[in-house]
């Protein structure tokens, strides 16, 4: 009782975490572009800040939960937020907009699914991944639920208000559930009086920068294409309404992904079942470049191929995120899982930041979107070729430990 009390209040904490920072933003950027003078690229330029404060951020944190510090990373960072969000409000300069949101991407490194996924997987050593699917289910509904009630706070209370409001949410909800959900944290290396591999000798190790070229890879190709959708999929001549549809769509998908996870996970080979998820997303990028082939010449073969598209990319970017999450621990070691997986918080930073810049840089008036998906495809097949090398190495290496 105590560990699914656990597991969905982190849920809960998760939702509004992503909700009332991540996914805030998209909000806040016009209002505060009209008030404080900026054009898109500088007020753009105060997220890229905070999704690199997280990169740099990813790793002492990761290294404070492997030693049993997670009640105290995790409560502070909320805090953090909470008021960052509440200072949000008196903002008055670019300077104070760009220090804001850096403060607040290294709360977001202390408070987003990275942290706490080497949470679970110490609390939960034996089953960490199906905790970590049961955690992620209201997590993977934060703009679904967030980015209409912050367009209400918005538009009924002004912008400043409105981060008010979501201050409110962390100072009020997120620090204490995180202060009285943490407590009893495991200490330090709990399976053993000292890791059996140095985290230096990890982190230098074949199976690490296999499964950390997968998983920077992967970030890759999802992080590009949502900024891109509802221009792709206006280009490629879709109805105004499912412009808007599809996109909204992928939020539900990725928590019915999970759920087919859960239910139906165990009914399979596990590696096998991490190899082909990756593969639903090039899946669907193929089908995407074949809607907006298809659509002006035949609109309803090319809506029944984006609606086919979002299923394969909805389902499958939720189930990637138990892939990506769970990785590190299945495949080079889940003692010191919190340090190994914040030294890829600055490559996935840089990832993030790149690869919808990169799609951007490839469109062409003539070609649209053609090349960047392309690039995407090839991506993709790189990191999934990794992962198939890291799960070979970590076999080879169990096999060898066995002998």
């Amino acid at each position: 009782m105590a560990g699914r009390n656990l597991i969905l209040g982190l849920s809960m904490l998760q939702l509004i975490s992503w909700g009332s920072v991540f996914y805030s933003f998209a909000l806040l950027l016009e209002p505060v572009e009209r008030e404080l003078g900026l054009s898109r690229a500088e007020s753009s330029l105060a997220f890229s800040l905070a999704l690199l404060a997280e990169g740099l951020g990813a790793y002492p944190v990761g290294r404070w939960i492997d030693r049993g510090h997670e009640r105290l990373v995790m409560t502070s960072g909320s805090l953090l937020v909470g008021l960052c969000l509440l200072a949000h409000g008196f903002v008055n300069s670019q300077a104070a907009f760009y220090a804001l949101w850096t403060l607040l991407g290294l709360g977001l490194a202390a408070t987003l699914y990275t942290p706490v996924f080497s949470v679970l997987t110490r609390r939960f050593p034996e089953d960490f991944r199906r905790a970590i699917i049961t955690m992620t289910f209201l997590g993977g509904l934060a703009s679904t639920v967030f980015m209409p009630l912050t367009a209400w706070l918005i538009e009924a209370f002004g912008w400043r208000h409105a981060t008010w409001c979501l201050a409110a949410l962390q100072l009020l909800v997120c620090v204490p559930l995180h202060a009285w959900l943490l407590r009893g944290a495991p200490p330090a290396a709990a399976r053993g009086s000292a890791p059996a591999v140095a985290l230096s000798k990890h982190l230098r190790s074949a199976p690490f920068l296999l499964v950390g070229g997968f998983v920077v890879l992967m970030m890759a190709v999802t992080a590009a294409l949502p900024a891109h959708m509802v221009s792709l999929l206006r280009e490629g001549g879709m109805p105004p309404f499912w412009v808007i549809a599809i996109p909204a769509a992928i939020g539900l998908l990725q928590v019915f992904g999970r759920a087919l996870l859960y239910f139906f996970e165990r009914h399979f080979d596990l590696h096998l079942a991490n190899l082909l998820i990756p593969c639903l997303l090039p899946l669907g990028v193929v089908v995407l470049l074949l809607a907006i082939r298809v659509a002006p010449h035949d609109a309803s073969l090319g809506l029944g191929l984006a609606l086919l598209f979002v299923l394969l990319y909805g389902i499958g970017n939720g189930m990637l995120t138990i892939v990506k999450g769970t990785a590190v621990a299945q495949y080079v070691d889940s003692d010191q899982v919190g340090s190994l997986n914040g030294a890829l918080g600055i490559p996935l930073a840089l990832a993030r930041a790149a690869a919808p810049l990169a799609l951007g840089l490839l469109w062409t008036r003539e070609a649209g979107y053609v090349y960047g998906l392309g690039l995407m495809l090839v991506i993709s097949a790189a990191a999934i070729t990794s992962l198939l090398f890291a799960q070979r190495r970590a076999s080879s290496a169990a096999g060898k430990q066995g002998d």
